[in-house]
């Protein structure tokens, strides 16, 4: 669909066919009535062809079945029959489409299908009604005019289904959207100039209401803290693990997570103007204006189909002025003659066949693509971009170091943490208890449990006082750091670590390293992209101290650092300036306007269905070598699809002038359909079969 055009209503695309996209996204979830329509019309085209498949091919198989013998007339009329509904019912969308090319001049695969079927349609229904205006260069051995119902029967059927997995990917397409707009709560507690609290529909809620936001809750809209103090999980935003600690004058964003302390917050921004909505808009622009990957049979369709009409055109013209008696008559067999052979059959097949066991190839390993376009963008790209946490890194908070203070042991260290981390729901605690259980430590029970928001946690473990917290936190309750203990958690903070203190009976116990481990497959795979000659860059909306510890373990030379969607998608659109195209890879709905506005998006498959649904391309395993095995897939297919398209025309390029008639002055040879259907089987059979090498592709 093309971005210039704009419609006041669902239609579809005067330019290339397609179904027109809505500039705004729509929250009804009832189906697409185009997709309702569309799969009715395909199961209808289906019923109804293959039984005309069975008589036109299958003529000895239905005489051993059926005991009754078989009439020549009344199979031809049988077929014209089953066919008809086909051509002229299910197929009415596409001859309307092809209709509007012709008058517009915008030629594109609906010309093609339009031309082919009703072209077969209408020459195989003369051969059933009027059989005798046929001369006998164009009947076979027993006497009668070939048809060719069920090409015209399957053609619909195959283009109809093609419709049908469109119209469902963009209804998934829309149900990303709506996941989006259902991140915020349907309701918020306003509170009155009272102090009494009111519950109200979102929609409801003005600039600078009060609002109270509970323990556990989302956040209704964006605004600041004007009372109480908590950590707010905001990974939906910055993508970032780590809870940011909130209290009064900070801001806060609609449809983050608050973890366990109670706010006061006033609104700022409500509706259309909130974060999350933007993000909405944003993806939904994108989708739209993003231009299409013209598929290669449509880039074409421009020259093939206007020379294809003037060939038909011109051989009727000579053989009327010049021909042999009945001269109109052979005049228009010649032109239908031209037609027949030139039926887009192969050209129909080219692209998709090679799309379809590309994309069987891709899943074997891992990877899906959305459409074909994808396909064909991901071998042009030259600068890729990644997402930090949850792409090049795992996404969790994971405890990688525990240094005990001198005389302390490093496993009943983590022990006591651990035991008193478990009272709490903080995502660094579930780290740490996880690496006690690794390790396969006993904990122990906890007493007197408080938590300091922002600052904290203490408890009675075992008899003992333990706290943990900031070594700030520490330092005020009179436990300062040793020298080699600051010196060690300068160090690790400087590699983008968090680094927290222990205390046990009123002494500095040691430290806990928690960090976001880098992917196992990310050094290989980034390093394979790099000599592929592919330009890397970070975006993350993570501290630049954080992302540059990553960036340089990685060799990744660019990085933008503390960005939120808006500026992710900023950085594509700037890189897009560049020379050749961009990919983004990521994992969560703070990527998904980047994935959108991207040449080719890349989503991982361990990441959020919002991710998934915004880009081109799911790496199902989360691996990014899966990248790498992408290119080497898209290189191929693209050569398999124009050795595809040298087939079709080929055929096109000897037969049609061997059906105008080239031959008969000097041979007196006229074209038989039949060897003309003869010519496209055999291009067809030609692209079928080049297009299952794809199977065997390496792809490293």
């Amino acid at each position: 669909m093309h971005p210039e055009v704009v419609r006041d209503g669902p239609g579809e695309c005067p330019i290339c066919g397609m179904a027109l996209e809505p500039t705004t996204p729509d929250t009804d979830e009832q189906e697409n009535p185009e997709l309702a329509d569309m799969r009715r019309r395909f199961l209808v085209s289906t019923i109804l062809a293959v039984p005309v498949v069975l008589i036109a091919m299958g003529r000895p198989l239905l005489e051993a079945i059926w005991p009754v013998p078989l009439q020549e007339t009344g199979m031809r009329w049988a077929q014209f029959i089953l066919a008809t509904p086909v051509v002229l019912w299910a197929a009415a969308p596409f001859f309307q489409r092809a209709w509007r090319s012709l008058r517009t001049g915008k030629f594109n695969m609906f010309t093609l299908i339009g031309l082919g079927v009703g072209v077969a349609w209408v020459y195989s229904t003369l051969a059933v009604i009027a059989p005798g205006m046929f001369p006998t260069s164009f009947r076979d051995d027993a006497g009668n005019v070939p048809l060719y119902f069920e090409s015209a029967a399957v053609i619909v059927a195959l283009v109809l289904l093609g419709q049908v997995l469109e119209l469902r990917a963009r209804h998934k397409t829309g149900g990303a959207l709506r996941a989006l707009m259902d991140l915020t709560p349907p309701v918020a507690i306003r509170l009155t100039d009272c102090g009494h609290e009111k519950t109200i529909p979102l929609e409801d809620v003005r600039e600078s209401d009060r609002l109270r936001v509970k323990p556990g809750s989302k956040i209704p809209v964006d605004g600041e803290v004007i009372e109480g103090a908590s950590s707010v999980d905001e990974s939906m935003v910055t993508g970032e693990p780590v809870p940011v600690e909130k209290g009064p004058g900070d801001i806060l964003v609609g449809g983050t997570i608050n973890g366990n302390g109670a706010l006061v917050m006033r609104a700022s921004k409500v509706g259309s103007d909130t974060l999350l909505a933007r993000i909405v808009q944003m993806v939904a622009e994108a989708q739209r204006t993003r231009a299409p990957a013209q598929n290669l049979a449509d880039r074409v369709a421009g020259v093939f189909v206007p020379a294809v009409m003037g060939a038909a055109v011109l051989s009727l013209a000579i053989w009327w002025l010049a021909g042999p008696e009945p001269r109109f008559a052979h005049g228009i067999l010649a032109a239908v003659s031209v037609l027949i052979i030139a039926c887009p059959c192969a050209l129909g097949l080219a692209t998709p066949m090679s799309i379809t066991v590309a994309m069987g190839r891709a899943a074997g390993a891992g990877i899906l693509f959305r459409d074909a376009a994808a396909i064909e963008k991901l071998r042009s790209i030259h600068t890729l971009a990644f997402d930090k946490t949850g792409t090049l890194t795992v996404g969790r908070p994971r405890l990688e170091k525990a240094v005990a203070a001198p005389g302390r042991d490093e496993d009943e260290l983590l022990r006591l943490v651990a035991s008193l981390e478990r009272a709490s729901e903080h995502p660094l605690a579930n780290a740490v208890v996880a690496a006690a259980k690794e390790r396969g430590l006993s904990l122990g029970d906890v007493k007197d449990f408080q938590s300091v928001t922002g600052k904290g946690v203490t408890g009675h473990v075992s008899g003992q006082e333990v706290l943990v917290g900031s070594p700030a936190y520490l330092a005020d309750r009179g436990m300062d750091l040793s020298e080699a203990l600051q010196e060690q958690a300068a160090e690790l903070q400087q590699e983008g670590k968090t680094v927290v203190a222990v205390g046990v009976d009123g002494e500095t116990a040691g430290l806990l390293c928690i960090g976001d481990p880098i992917r196992d497959s990310a050094r290989d795979a980034l390093e394979r992209l790099r000599g592929e000659g592919l330009k890397l860059v970070m975006l993350t909306g993570d501290n630049e101290v954080t992302a540059r510890a990553v960036a340089r373990e990685l060799g990744i030379d660019e990085v933008v650092a503390g960005v939120l969607p808006e500026g992710k998608q900023e950085a594509i659109r700037r890189l897009q300036q560049g020379n050749g195209g961009v990919a983004m890879a990521g994992d969560g709905i703070n990527d998904a306007p980047a994935l959108a506005a991207a040449d080719v998006g890349i989503a991982m498959g361990t990441g959020t269905d919002v991710a998934m649904e915004s880009a081109d391309i799911t790496l199902v395993r989360g691996d990014l070598a899966g990248i790498a095995r992408a290119r080497a897939l898209s290189e191929a297919t693209v050569a398999n699809i124009r050795q595809n398209l040298f087939f079709a025309f080929f055929y096109n390029a000897v037969g049609v002038p061997v059906a105008a008639g080239v031959l008969y002055p000097v041979f007196g040879v006229i074209l038989s359909p039949m060897i003309a259907a003869a010519a496209m089987s055999a291009s067809s059979v030609s692209v079928i079969s080049n297009a299952l090498r794809l199977r065997s592709t390496r792809l490293f």
